[in-house]
């Protein structure tokens, strides 16, 4: 099965070496790597430019542009076009892959299990090491009507969901991410839960910057629940907040 990994990025320049060295490393052969960049004003495609010869020497297909977008999740959806794989990911530019087989045992979960969708754990580490977790994502096997949700970053869908559900919900500035996890939980995609971390995600999203910031996301995440049909969002919704701030104390505990 070949892999589409799609990275999104603008004026990456500080992070996204650490994010292609952990693609790059990747054991698994078969795979594609899409780059999607909001035309940066920093050193972003000269570092494109330097990897995608880098890639092409693994013989990896490095296929990248960089023009002005509506929004990440515009940009997300210009990846997915692009995709010629038999499974997408997407991989943000502060992100890295936590381990070398990342992509083997991704694929081999579909192959055993003949899922839909794959997602593991996830670590959202320290910003400026890399090296200590803020937040544990212990994702589980749980209901989207509690407020569950597998760890966006990990997670590896075959190409015909998108085909069959939609691309991202642009409308969205910060939830869009979670209204198509909720769209696609809905619709009983078949899922299979890797209990690893596969993912290490650099804290310091748009959503955690500010009290504003959370605000915005509650508001879109209860839009999100209301408008797929899960009753009492509000409700639910705290409670999905609340784990999100229980597993930031175990990060902080196991950092210690």
């Amino acid at each position: 099965m070949k892999i589409s990994l799609i990275t999104i990025c603008y004026n990456s320049g500080k992070t996204i070496t650490d994010t292609f060295d952990s693609v790059l490393c990747q054991t698994y052969e078969s795979f594609e790597y899409i780059v999607v960049d909001g035309k940066s004003q920093d050193n972003t495609v000269q570092i494109i430019q330097e990897y995608e010869k880098r890639f092409a020497n693994r013989g990896v297909p490095m296929n990248w542009v960089s023009e002005k977008d509506k929004g990440l999740y515009d940009a997300m959806n210009k990846g997915i076009r692009m995709a010629t794989g038999d499974i997408i990911g997407i991989l943000n530019s502060d992100d890295v892959l936590a381990t070398p087989e990342a992509f083997s045992k991704i694929v081999a979960a579909f192959e055993r299990d003949n899922c839909d969708a794959v997602y593991s754990d996830l670590y959202v580490m320290d910003p400026e090491t890399m090296t200590k977790p803020n937040r544990i994502f212990i994702a589980g096997q749980k209901n989207y009507k509690l407020g569950w949700y597998p760890p966006h970053p990990t997670l590896y869908l075959k190409r015909e969901i998108y085909e069959k559900y939609g691309l991202y919900e642009t409308s969205y500035k910060i939830a869009a991410d979670y209204d198509f996890m909720v769209r696609i939980m809905k619709s009983g995609v078949r899922m299979t839960y890797i209990p690893e971390v596969l993912v290490h995600m650099r804290a310091g999203g748009v959503s955690t910057l500010s009290l504003k910031a959370y605000k915005k996301s509650f508001d879109e995440a209860v839009e999100v629940l209301k408008k797929n049909g899960v009753k009492m969002p509000y409700s639910v919704n705290v409670l999905r907040t609340f784990v999100i701030f229980k597993q930031r104390f175990q990060g902080m505990i196991k950092a210690r």
